[in-house]
């Protein structure tokens, strides 16, 4: 297993003290959380200003020189559903940024994709279609299909598409889940060159505030051990940081062993092995999913 390329998730619009800052162009909230993730070790960092519909050209271009204040070559992730807020951003960025998201709806495929090939970026190929989200593996490997078409008609070299296959709540739906673990180990037969990403924490969404590290950090391990090439995470979960950098092993086999259906006598685990065992469980549907998961 190698290691997961990280994706740090917190400058946000939506954040409590980030958001605020970004719309009074206060930059030194968001230059502090800049420095502390880049200093957790965050390969990338994700901007996300949402839908920024009211002058989102103007935020995302004030945002992504604020951030490379901290770092000029730092690495950034535009992520908003505004194609003119991700080109204003995309014409400042200093090293090649990563266009969060592409969809295979046919707006985004004609507004963003352009923007791919204009300013030689990566982009996220979110598995999302005019239908909405899709019910399983095979309808995520149409969206991603149809997103490869596009960039091959222009000309994009397929290396540049990070393939989301949409992780969504195991508190709502765990069919969702299981299509995830499906789709994953499909992306290199579907895409050939392509890597692949996702937004993490949105497994634990729903799950109690206490609760939600161990679900993200026994499905970080799950997605790395099936092929996940990067994640958007939370670069202040120290454990959740080492177990991409290849800095848990242990963690690493225990998840092979999970995955793989390997014998394991559970009364030889510890309290912190038992508990990402019992995650894993959960994730896998072998358990139904309960607030009181870790305590069965």
């Amino acid at each position: 297993m190698g290691k997961v390329l990280t994706i740090a998730e917190s400058i946000n619009i939506m954040s409590k003290t980030i958001g605020p800052a970004i719309k009074a162009r206060d930059p030194k909230p968001i230059q502090k959380m800049a420095e502390e993730e880049l200093k957790a070790g965050a390969d990338m960092l994700d901007l996300n200003l949402g839908p920024a519909r009211k002058a989102g050209d103007e935020l995302m271009e004030w945002l992504v020189k604020t951030v490379q204040e901290v770092d000029p070559n730092v690495r950034l992730s535009l992520d908003t559903t505004n194609a003119e807020a991700i080109k204003a951003g995309l014409k400042v960025c200093n090293n090649r940024a990563l266009i969060n998201s592409i969809s295979a709806q046919t707006q985004s495929l004609k507004e963003k994709m352009p923007l791919a090939k204009e300013f030689d970026a990566d982009f996220v190929a979110l598995t999302l279609s005019q239908e909405g989200i899709p019910r399983d593996a095979n309808e995520r490997g149409v969206c991603a299909v149809e997103i490869m078409n596009k960039a091959m008609e222009l000309e994009i070299p397929i290396e540049r598409m990070w393939i989301d296959p949409i992780v969504l709540p195991i508190s709502v739906d765990p069919n969702q889940v299981a299509a995830f673990f499906e789709f994953l180990p499909m992306i290199p037969d579907i895409a050939p060159g392509a890597h692949s990403t996702c937004g993490l924490s949105n497994i634990s969404n729903g799950t109690p505030t206490n609760l939600r590290p161990y679900l993200n950090r026994a499905a970080l391990a799950l997605y790395k051990y099936l092929g996940l090439y990067s994640a958007i995470i939370d670069a202040y979960d120290k454990e959740l940081m080492a177990i991409c950098k290849d800095e848990m092993p242990w963690v690493d086999e225990l998840a092979k062993k999970f995955w793989e259906r390997e014998e394991v006598d559970e009364s030889s685990l510890s309290k912190e092995e038992m508990n990402y065992w019992k995650s894993f469980k959960v994730l896998r549907g072998d358990v139904l999913y309960s607030h009181s998961w870790l305590e069965l």
